[in-house]
C-alpha cells in the first residue's frame, strides 16, 4: 500500500478569505478603536498645546489625577496580595468551600459597578448598617478617600486572581514539594519557587487591575459625591468638565487617561516580547546542546581525568 506524502490543503484556507477576514478585522479596529482615540487627542489639542497643558493645571484637574493615582497605588497592592493568597489556596489545597470561593471571586465580574457602589452606600453610608456607628465615632468612608479605594477594589478584585489561579494550576506543584523535602519553608518556597514561576502571570494581572482602576466610573461614582478638588477621580472630571460645556478641557483630562491605558498597554506588550523571547532562546540553547552522554571518540570523563 503506497501512502503519498504530499501535504494535504485544508479547507477554508483560500487567499480571498485571509484578505476578507483581515480586511474585516481592520475596519472594525478603525471604526470602533482608532477613530475614537484620534478624535480624543485632536479635540483635546485643537485650541493648541497651551490650552491643554493649562487644562491638565487646573486645580480640580489636577486633584482629580491625584486622586486616581493614589487610589490605584492602593487598591492595587492589595489585589496583588489577595489575589496571590487566593491563587496559592486554590491551586494548592482541597478544601470544603473552595468552589464557593471561586464563584465569590467572579462576583464583581457580573455585578454591575454601579450596583456595587450602591451597595457600599447602603452598608457605610449616613443612613446604612454601619453608618450611624462611623459617624458616632467620626469615621467618614462615603464622600471620601476610603470609599473610593473599597469599591475600586471591589471591581478590580478577580483580576489579578483570575490571572494567576489557571496558571498556577498548570505548573502543579512538584517544585514546591521538592523544595520542601530539600528542608526549604513555607516562605522560603513560596518566595524562591512560586512566585519566580508565576511572576509573568503577576505582572500581567497588576497591569490590567491598575488600567482598571484607574479608569473605574460606576461604582466610583456612587460613592464619591462629586466634590470637586476632594472626591472628584480623573473619569467623574472628565463628566464634569464636559456637562459644563467645556469641551476642550474634558477632552484634555480625558487624553491623560487614555495616555495612561495606552502606556499599560505598551508594557504589557513589551513584557510579553520579552517573555516569549527569553522561552525562544531557552528553546534553542536546550535544542542545540549536545547530549550529556555524549563525548569526543577516546575522551575518557571528567573524574577518570582528574
Amino acid at each position: 500500500m503506497i501512502v503519498s506524502m504530499r501535504p494535504v490543503a485544508r479547507r477554508g484556507e483560500a487567499r480571498w478569505v485571509r484578505v476578507a477576514l483581515i480586511a474585516v478585522a481592520a475596519v472594525f479596529l478603525l471604526s470602533f478603536l482608532v477613530l475614537p482615540l484620534s478624535v480624543v487627542f485632536a479635540e483635546a489639542f485643537r485650541k493648541g498645546a497651551g490650552a491643554y497643558f493649562n487644562a491638565l493645571a487646573d486645580d480640580d484637574s489636577w486633584a482629580a489625577i491625584r486622586l486616581t493615582l493614589l487610589t490605584a497605588v492602593i487598591a492595587v497592592p492589595l489585589n496583588v496580595v489577595f489575589g496571590l493568597a487566593a491563587a496559592w489556596a486554590i491551586a494548592r489545597f482541597e478544601f470544603r468551600g473552595k468552589s464557593v470561593l471561586i464563584t465569590l471571586i467572579d462576583v464583581p465580574f457580573s455585578v454591575s459597578p454601579v450596583v456595587a457602589g450602591l451597595a457600599y452606600m447602603l452598608v457605610l453610608g449616613a443612613q446604612g448598617w454601619i453608618g450611624p456607628w462611623l459617624m458616632d465615632h467620626d469615621l467618614k468612608i462615603i464622600f471620601a478617600v476610603p470609599g473610593i479605594v473599597l469599591v475600586t477594589t471591589f471591581v478590580t478584585l478577580p483580576l489579578v486572581a483570575r490571572e494567576l489561579i489557571p496558571l498556577m494550576q498548570a505548573q502543579g506543584s512538584e517544585q514546591e514539594e521538592a523544595a520542601v523535602v530539600l528542608g526549604a519553608g513555607g516562605w522560603r518556597t513560596f518566595w524562591h519557587v512560586t512566585l519566580p514561576n508565576v511572576r509573568w502571570g503577576l505582572i500581567y494581572g497588576v497591569i490590567l487591575c491598575n488600567a482598571r482602576a484607574m479608569g473605574e466610573f460606576g461604582a466610583v461614582s456612587v460613592v464619591s459625591g462629586h466634590i470637586r478638588g476632594l472626591t472628584n477621580t480623573i473619569p467623574l472630571q472628565v463628566e464634569i468638565l464636559y456637562n459644563e460645556y467645556q469641551i476642550q478641557a474634558g477632552f484634555a483630562v480625558a487624553s491623560l487617561l487614555a495616555l495612561l491605558a495606552l502606556l499599560t498597554l505598551c508594557v504589557q506588550s513589551l513584557l510579553a516580547w520579552r517573555h516569549e523571547r527569553r522561552v525562544r532562546q531557552a528553546g534553542h540553547a536546550e535544542a542545540e546542546a549536545p547530549p550529556a552522554a555524549e563525548q569526543a571518540p577516546g575522551a575518557r570523563p571528567a573524574c577518570a581525568a582528574a
